[in-house]
């Protein structure tokens, strides 16, 4: 039987793309990489909910009456919708949106259900926050320069192309309760919400 395993194995493994299943391993990579992503984005939840004094100092606590969006948005200085951004800086919508984002994002991935509004929500994030800081440009409105160290993919795509790929190969049925969520009859009857 082992030698059967191991011939299944090989085979498996030497399919060409795109396949039907995935090796063992790489099942444990997309586990790991889902909780690690995950915790990205619960991170920032956290510290930007109770000001850990990482990214978000304590006065400027979610729970202190400080914004989540008032300093990112109104520090955006290039793109052509810069603006638009300092207007809805700190506006109390504005921060709803981004810390439900965050905290239903980072939930999702780490216990591994509702994958796929995750990696919508995930995706629509990143590409706001991209367009935010426009890596296009190379010069912010003050004509300084902007460091931007690549104008078209940065962390922001990596992580919307991410979680997208962790809904799409079921990441979540390993190390999560993806499995147990794709058997509830809710999510048996709208398929969308694996």
């Amino acid at each position: 039987m082992a030698t059967t395993a191991r011939h299944h194995v090989t085979q498996l493994e030497q399919v060409e793309a795109p396949g039907s299943m995935i090796t063992h391993t790489a099942a444990r990579l997309l586990a790991a990489l889902r909780i690690g992503t995950g915790f990205v984005f619960l991170w920032a939840f956290l510290d930007k909910t109770f000001g850990l004094g990482y990214a978000t100092p304590a006065a400027k606590a979610w729970i202190n009456g400080g914004s989540p969006t008032k300093g990112f948005l109104s520090g955006v200085a290039v793109g052509p919708f810069e603006s638009f951004f300092h207007t809805i800086a700190g506006a109390v919508w504005a921060d709803w949106l981004f810390m439900l984002g965050l905290l239903g994002v980072g939930v999702a991935l780490i216990l591994g259900i509702g994958l796929r509004i995750a990696a919508v929500a995930a995706g629509l994030m990143m590409a706001f926050m991209w367009v935010a800081e426009w890596p296009l440009a190379q010069e912010t409105s003050a004509g300084e320069a902007t460091r931007s160290s690549n104008p078209l993919v940065d962390y922001h795509v990596v992580y919307g192309v991410t979680a997208a790929v962790l809904a799409l190969t079921y990441a979540g049925h390993t190390w999560g309760l993806g499995r147990w969520w794709a058997k509830l009859p809710i999510v048996q009857k709208n398929r969308w919400l694996i």
